[in-house]
Order: structure tokens, then C-alpha cells, then sequence
């Protein structure tokens, strides 16, 4: 599931609106946003904006996330025992900036107003442990992650995982956040972008999300800063949330046929794998009879080319590599067809025995 960021405190509350409807346009199903930032005395002001954009995003059936702390409530006079005052503004779930003792965690999964609880999954600690020795609804507990407004602040990639992993086993439906390349803010005055992984905070949005996607930990991808353009958010909502999809380059003078054996089949890699090349064998079995005559074929293959093979190569005609590293080709029986894009060429580490993966043209 994707989802966007707005924060009404900040923005223009028409143009938080039209943002909304845009997202919900492309497909985007998840809205994230916060009272942490509330400053004393603007609390009417800023909540009617907030309830304003809230119920908006409810009329597109978007799920509404509301960041809380504990100090939240106390400024706000509510008590954790009737969370009717985030129900009536039209949220749908609230989550956890900081904790409470686990015992109300447990006490609000079963709140009469069905909100869902999300906490932090950004923490290697044994929170939720805690939180489920209460006996939570476990049906109402959803993850996470933060997001690092400081530059080089951002999660470690191994770090990232091991939490994630984490709480994946635990049964946690879990979140995390990509940064847009064109919004300009966040809910902080400071934000020199705002992503869950330090490694993604220059990267296109679209490489963020397939990033994440290729890992495999992670469910609902959120755009954390606003406003993202319409340019992103489509780019987002094109991509494959099912599987790898890689985005390739296409050689001068391919032909129809071997563009269609790249984009518009399913591959997966074989079970018994080697350290040369992913090897998609079944879609020979479609086109093994095929008429594939050497194209563009060299010496070498190097890493990111997408070789296919041809005429020559007996049973292997029809067959579809990606090379993973330099290796001859003084038969010319594989023709180079195609290169993973060099922004791309990093998630090819990710497709493991039996990965199902798709190719997409770059454009």
C-alpha cells in the first residue's frame, strides 16, 4: 500500500486537499500525520485544519495514521482510555512516537472505537515483547518505521533489517518512509529530506519503494515530507508492489520478439543458482522454437546486461540471463537485448532461488 504525508499546521490547507485528492488519483491509500508539533494556544486552529484534511482523505476511503505521544494527550486533556476525540476527527488508527508501560498499549487495541495502534519498529528493544505480555487485540497493532529529517542521522541498511525482521515475525503489518526529491518540508523546521533509510535520501523516490519492495519487510510505503509532485507520485504508483521489477535499457536494433520476451512475461530465477548470471529458463519453453537470430551479441557479457539466447545455442534458445558478472561470449550464441538502468542494478542482488521478477522499459 502507498501513502503520502500532509502536515495542515504548515500547509495550505486548499492545497493540502487538492494533494490529497492527486494521491488518491494514483492510487494511494494511506495518509500520515501528526499532532506532535502542536505549539500551545494554536491547538483549535490547527486541529479544525487537521480534521478538515482528515475527513477529505476519509471521503477517498484513505486509512489516517495520527502521530501521538504520551505528552500529546496531557496537552490535549484526553485521556488513553477514550480515544472517541481521534475517532470524531476521522482518523482511523493512532501511533505511538513514545511509549506507555505496555499495559495501555494493550487497553487501547481493544478501545470501542476501532482505532488501530501503530508503534515504532525503528527500536532493536523488546517493546512490543512487553506490550504482548498485556495480552493485546493483536488484530489492531500495525509497525512503523521513523523518519530522519538530519541528514546522515537515517537508518543502517543491517540495522534496518534486523528490526524489520523483527517485528515482521512478530506478525506486525509494517511501514516505512521514502523521501520526495521536490517537497520541501516535513513536520520540523529542519529537513534536509526526510527517508527511513540514510542510503535512500538522494535516491528517486520510485528506487526508494522498489528498494523496499525487493527486501521483502516491508508493506506500506509512505512519502514522508510534502508535497511530493504529481511526476512522483506517479512514478510511484506505476510500479510493481508484488515483485522486483527492474528497469532496462533496450541495445539499438532489437527486435519485437525479444522485447516481448523481456517485458511481457514473468521471470524467476532457477532454483540451482551459480555467481555468472540469473538464469529465467521457463520462458524458453514458450519460445525455444522461436526464430532468434544473433543480435547484438559480444565477446563479453559484463554485469546488468540482459542476454537471451539465440539461434545458436540449442537448447538454451529463448533463455534469459541477467549477468551478475563478467563472463565470455565468443560463441555469440547470447545476444545482449537489454541492461538493467544503472540506478536499478542494485537490487539484483535481491533476486534469490525462485524470485519471481518482471522487466520494465525505462523511460
Amino acid at each position: 500500500m502507498l501513502g503520502i504525508s500532509i502536515y495542515p499546521y504548515k500547509e495550505n490547507i486548499d492545497e493540502t486537499l487538492l494533494y490529497i485528492e492527486t494521491a488518491a488519483k494514483y492510487g494511494f491509500k494511506r495518509v500520515f500525520t501528526n499532532l506532535l508539533m502542536v505549539e500551545s494556544g494554536k491547538e483549535k486552529s490547527v486541529i479544525e485544519n487537521l480534521k478538515i484534511a482528515i475527513l477529505h482523505a476519509r471521503k477517498f476511503d484513505m486509512e489516517v495514521i495520527l502521530d501521538l505521544n504520551p505528552a500529546v494527550f496531557e496537552q490535549l486533556g484526553i485521556s488513553y482510555q477514550d480515544l472517541t476525540y481521534f475517532k470524531k476527527m476521522g482518523a482511523t488508527g493512532i501511533r505511538l512516537d513514545s511509549t506507555f508501560d505496555g499495559l495501555i498499549e494493550s487497553l487501547i487495541t481493544f478501545d470501542d472505537t476501532n482505532l488501530d495502534l501503530e508503534v515504532n519498529i525503528s527500536n532493536d528493544t523488546y517493546y512490543l515483547e512487553n506490550v504482548i505480555s498485556y495480552e493485546p487485540n493483536r488484530k489492531r497493532i500495525i509497525g512503523c518505521h521513523n523518519f530522519y529529517p538530519q541528514r546522515f542521522t537515517g537508518l543502517d541498511y543491517d540495522y534496518f533489517i534486523k528490526c524489520s525482521e523483527k517485528y515482521k515475525k512478530l506478525g506486525l503489518r509494517t511501514a516505512a518512509f521514502v523521501s520526495s526529491q521536490t517537497a520541501d518540508h516535513g513536520p520540523h523546521d529542519y529537513t534536509d529530506g526526510l527517508c527511513t533509510l540514510e542510503m535512500h535520501r538522494d535516491m528517486p523516490i520510485e528506487v526508494q519503494a522498489k528498494h523496499f519492495i525487493a527486501v521483502g519487510l516491508i508493506d506500506d510505503i509512505i512519502v514522508a515530507n510534502a508535497y511530493a509532485s504529481k511526476e512522483e507520485l506517479r512514478a510511484l504508483s506505476k510500479i510493481r508492489t508484488d515483485q522486483i521489477e527492474l528497469d532496462v535499457e533496450f541495445s539499438k536494433g532489437v527486435s519485437l520478439l525479444e522485447k516481448e520476451i523481456i517485458t511481457e512475461n514473468q521471470h524467476f530465477n532457477r532454483g540451482d543458482i551459480n555467481s555468472y548470471s540469473i538464469r529465467s529458463t521457463y520462458v524458453k519453453l514458450k519460445y525455444g522454437k522461436c526464430d532468434i537470430p544473433d543480435n547484438n551479441s559480444h565477446d563479453l557479457v559484463k554485469f546488468g546486461d540482459i542476454t537471451l539466447g539465440n539461434n545458436s545455442f540449442g537448447q538454451y534458445r529463448g533463455e534469459v540471463n541477467i549477468v551478475k558478472q563478467e563472463m565470455p561470449n565468443k560463441g555469440h550464441e547470447k545476444n545482449v537485448v537489454a541492461k538493467v538502468t544503472k540506478e536499478n542494478q542494485f537490487l539484483i542482488q535481491y533476486i534469490k532461488p525462485w524470485t519471481k521478477f518482471r522487466f520494465r522499459e525505462a523511460e
